[in-house]
């Protein structure tokens, strides 16, 4: 088959031939019908990640051999399935959680894979939906995409579930308390939707560009703030009226974790969820006199899934934009992502 894939980090993807998956045991093998790009392909792409302190890691330190085709937010239509892959139906079109563990540890066996420390998740360890087809070890990590959009259920796998997961580790938060999201982009503007599904009414976005402050607006953000300049927590918290319970950090660079830290409340939370990296100085006694958090967060679990896609079709969750490209336009995207040229999400479809 096809596969779209990194060869060499930091140059262009290269259409190359890999070998059709054949199923055994609970495999159960998808063509890619709609594969959303996120940042973490860039910085797949990229080939390393900014650790704070000098110190970085690299693909090979994660596991990753190269050629690789990235793409972790995939729907694809089975085609075939292992003799022992039970619940599935060949032709049918499912969302494939891409977070694969080991199946054996504590956190796999209660569906917890994001936690495993033994990951071959798609698009990183296996080929992802930048190729061709895509292969599930066991049917529990399919959800029938039914009567969703393919392009707009693919972003589920991935910016669903870990804005879904990272909202829940700042609930519970009454409707009318604000809850800042740093960074509008795809992860941004979906939190901005699952807020409102959950009937939240305050909601501060920040963004250095003002076309994606004026997109979370239009999701239905009730303030957007400038990140850039001096001043940034502050200004947060003259737009949330008072410092806050809730920071969710969906860029993690050194500047806007700092930013989101400073404008916490009393007993608030700030939650890490981008990988650009770098690192945040804080005092330790401070944190204990403030009664200040900061948790990490990671994707989300395949239980968050199965929530994301009940919440899709119960109509309350609003759909954030998506843009639909040609698979063989990969190397476009990844620019075009690259300098922030994307509103919500893209998602690469056959031609």
């Amino acid at each position: 088959m096809k596969a779209w894939a990194v060869v060499r980090n930091n140059e262009p993807l290269e259409c190359i031939e890999v070998k059709t998956p054949e199923p055994t045991g609970t495999q159960v093998v998808l063509a890619v019908e709609a594969c959303g790009v996120c940042h973490s392909d860039l910085h797949f792409w990229k080939g390393s990640y900014n650790l704070g302190g000098g110190k970085t890691m690299t693909l090979t330190d994660r596991g990753v051999t190269l050629p690789r085709a990235p793409g972790h937010e995939v729907v694809g239509r089975v085609i075939a399935a292992g003799p022992n892959a039970s619940g599935v139906t060949v032709g049918e079109s499912y969302i494939v959680y891409p977070w694969i563990g080991c199946g054996h540890c504590d956190d796999c066996l209660n569906e917890d894979d994001n936690l495993c420390t033994a990951q071959k998740s798609i698009g990183v360890i296996q080929h992802g939906g930048f190729a061709g087809e895509v292969v599930a070890p066991h049917p529990r990590y399919l959800v029938p995409v039914g009567d969703l959009d393919p392009a707009l259920a693919s972003t589920f796998a991935c910016s669903g579930i870990t804005v879904y997961s990272a909202i829940q580790k700042v609930m519970p938060i009454a409707p009318d308390k604000p809850i800042v999201l740093i960074g509008a982009g795809g992860l941004g503007l979906a939190a901005i939707a699952m807020l409102r599904a959950f009937g939240h009414r305050a909601i501060v976005s920040v963004d250095l560009d003002p076309a994606k402050r004026q997109a979370a607006l239009d999701m239905g953000a009730t303030a957007a703030v400038d990140g850039g300049g001096e001043g940034v927590a502050q200004a947060i918290i003259e737009a949330a009226g008072g410092p806050v319970r809730a920071v969710i950090d969906f860029v993690n660079a050194t500047s806007t974790a700092a930013a989101g830290f400073g404008a916490l409340a009393k007993g608030g939370r700030l939650v890490n969820v981008g990988v650009a990296g770098g690192e945040l100085s804080l005092s330790l006694a401070g944190m204990v006199f403030r009664a200040a958090s900061v948790v990490g967060s990671n994707t989300g679990s395949v239980k968050d899934l199965r929530a994301v896609v009940e919440l899709a079709r119960s109509g309350k969750l609003p759909a954030m934009p998506v843009t639909r490209f040609p698979k063989d336009e990969a190397n476009d995207v990844l620019q075009k992502l690259k300098h922030g040229e994307i509103t919500g999400r893209a998602v690469l479809v056959e031609a």
